[in-house]
């Protein structure tokens, strides 16, 4: 099913926003997309959401639940290791290298991402400018996939990644929920699925003291992460507020279960997507109804 209306051309957009292992939920929303024959013309992705969309414009089912469950538990991907050999506690050459290149253990389909007519972006933050740099199709290319490891990069604990002749870090930081670039770009309609519940209320970030020492060199992205909590909030003021005006479709995740950007539990990775497989069930028609209009 393609996501157009059949009368006036639509343009339908996928927002995916980041969140670490909270994103185990988007990934199980994401496969019954794929088994639903649900496609868009646009999809744009945060930190691990761009990890999520480039997968699911590749079309590869079950992928990134694999990245929650599977892969968790391997030396490279998170811990002591990556933080002693790439100075990060997500081992982003590893996840983005060693899985997922045409000769890893789990390699991204690269020939059906370039193909598919889907539009893609990945958000980052310049690390000098603390703003929103969007990342195309045109910026990804077999085997290297440094626009999602920007956009992956987290603060403090990952050295920023340098691509393009510039530092990035994760692009939560500057445009955490992008419905605002998905309608920039033309969408009509979007889709969005958060890693938060519907009422999450972000506060301003703990611990400046570490943050600022760390990010001592890039002034900018300590005032982009002072004012982190009133950008997430914006963000949100737009997607609820397009959701009211018929103009997008809201997944969050459902109260009751246990959030962590770190989480290493499979079980809790496996509720999650599980959780979005219900929701996904729980509003197929409803969601249908919506592209359809």
């Amino acid at each position: 099913m393609s996501a157009v209306n059949t009368g006036e051309k639509q343009k339908i957009g996928l927002v995916l926003e980041g969140g670490g292992m909270k994103c185990a939920y988007a990934s199980g929303i994401l496969d019954c997309f794929l088994e639903g024959d649900i496609n868009f013309d646009y999809v744009i992705g945060v930190s691990a959401g761009s990890a999520n969309g480039i997968s699911f414009v590749a079309k590869q089912h079950g992928r990134s639940l694999r990245f929650y469950t599977d892969h968790i538990h391997d030396p490279g991907y998170f811990g002591v290791k990556p933080l002693i050999e790439q100075g990060g506690i997500f081992g982003l050459d590893y996840i983005y290298g060693d899985l997922s290149s045409s000769k890893g253990k789990d390699p991204l389909d690269y020939e059906t991402f370039a193909a598919n007519p889907t539009d893609y972006e990945a958000v980052a933050t310049d690390a000098a400018t603390g703003k929103s740099v969007y990342f195309g199709k045109d910026d990804v290319a077999q085997d290297d996939y440094r626009a999602v490891m920007a956009s992956s990069c987290l603060p403090v604990v990952s050295k920023p990644v340098y691509f393009k002749g510039r530092y990035f870090y994760d692009g939560g930081v500057s445009d955490a929920i992008p419905c605002r670039r998905a309608f920039e770009r033309g969408c009509t309609k979007i889709v969005v699925i958060t890693s938060k519940t519907r009422n999450f209320v972000k506060e301003p970030e703990a611990h400046r003291y570490a943050y600022t020492r760390a990010l001592r060199d890039w002034p900018n992205m300590i005032d982009a992460i002072d004012r982190r909590h009133i950008m997430y909030r914006e963000c949100q003021r737009v997607m609820f507020g397009s959701e009211a005006g018929g103009k997008a479709f809201v997944y969050c995740v459902p109260e009751g279960i246990k959030l962590s950007t770190y989480n290493r539990d499979e079980n809790v990775s496996l509720e999650l997507y599980n959780a979005g497989r219900r929701d996904y069930a729980d509003s197929c028609a409803a969601l249908r109804a919506f592209l359809a209009k």
